[in-house]
């Protein structure tokens, strides 16, 4: 099987001069925990709801200025879309990642997380089981 069967297409993605305050409302109107940073073509980062609470949040005294650019992660790592699912679970293993970008021919195209993967190779593993249920009302 290979990520494709299972990545999330058309994964959110802002400009690195996009808000924080823009990047947060993003991530509660869509119910995602990260947004990726730069274009189709050009990945610059990844924001997730951890950077914007440690880097933006915790290390600033006017997060209103901060833009996704001063928070993301500039580092990321991207996996093919046509990728085995076991090559991409042991990358993720290796770098202690939790989410990767998908690209296709360098465009990104979907985004996988741990969960996603939890949930494909194993459901009734208590991630899979988890990471298959419904958000509660109360999230």
């Amino acid at each position: 099987m290979n990520i494709r069967d299972l990545m999330t297409r058309n994964p959110i993605i802002c400009t690195a001069d996009t808000k924080l305050t823009d990047v947060a409302k993003l991530m509660r109107d869509e119910d995602i925990g990260d947004v990726l940073v730069g274009d189709e073509q050009t990945l610059c980062g990844i924001v997730t709801d951890r950077d914007i609470v440690v880097r933006g949040l915790a290390e600033r005294d006017d997060v209103t200025t901060a833009v996704a650019g001063d928070v993301c992660s500039d580092d990321v790592c991207t996996v093919d879309v046509d990728d085995d699912i076991g090559d991409v679970v042991q990358t993720m293993e290796q770098r202690a990642l939790r989410r990767v970008p998908v690209t296709d021919d360098g465009s990104v195209v979907g985004i996988v997380s741990l969960g996603d993967l939890a949930t494909a190779l194993d459901e009734e593993s208590a991630l899979g089981k988890i990471s298959a249920a419904a958000p509660s009302p109360n999230q």
